[in-house]
C-alpha cells in the first residue's frame, strides 16, 4: 500500500516493497516523485518529498514548495500541519553482497497534515 510512509518493516527485511510501489504509482500517474500526497485521510493526507543532506536537508529541498502547494490543494480552506520527519522505508536498501552494509537509495521526508 503506497500510504504507509511511515510503516516499518515487515520483519523479512524487505525494505524496497515501499520505493517500488512509489515508482509504480509514479509511472502510472505521469508525474514527479519529487513531491506526492501519498495517503489522504478524510480529513487530511501525508505528503512525502526526497531531499539530500548534502544540498541543504528537508528544509532547503526544492521539492518542499511542491509539498506545500499539494496540502494547499487538498485542504483550501488551510491546513494544520501534526508531523513531519524522515519517512522511513526510504532511507537505505540491502547491501548487494550478503552480510554487507544497507546502501543508500535516496531519503524523503514525511508531513502528515489535516485540513482546518
Amino acid at each position: 500500500m503506497i500510504g504507509m510512509c511511515f510503516a516499518s518493516e515487515d520483519g523479512s527485511g524487505r525494505r524496497w516493497l515501499l520505493p517500488v510501489a512509489l515508482v509504480a504509482a509514479w509511472i502510472s500517474h505521469g508525474c514527479s516523485i519529487g513531491a506526492t500526497l501519498v495517503k489522504e485521510t478524510p480529513n487530511g493526507g501525508i505528503v512525502t518529498y526526497s531531499f539530500k543532506n548534502e544540498r541543504g536537508g528537508p528544509l532547503l529541498s526544492p521539492y518542499r514548495k511542491r509539498a506545500f502547494e499539494l496540502m494547499e490543494k487538498r485542504c483550501p480552506q488551510g491546513y494544520r500541519l501534526l508531523r513531519e520527519g524522515e519517512a522511513r522505508g526510504y532511507g537505505s536498501g540491502p547491501g548487494l553482497q550478503e552480510g554487507t552494509e544497507d546502501e543508500p537509495i535516496g531519503r524523503r521526508w514525511g508531513i502528515q497534515f489535516e485540513c482546518k
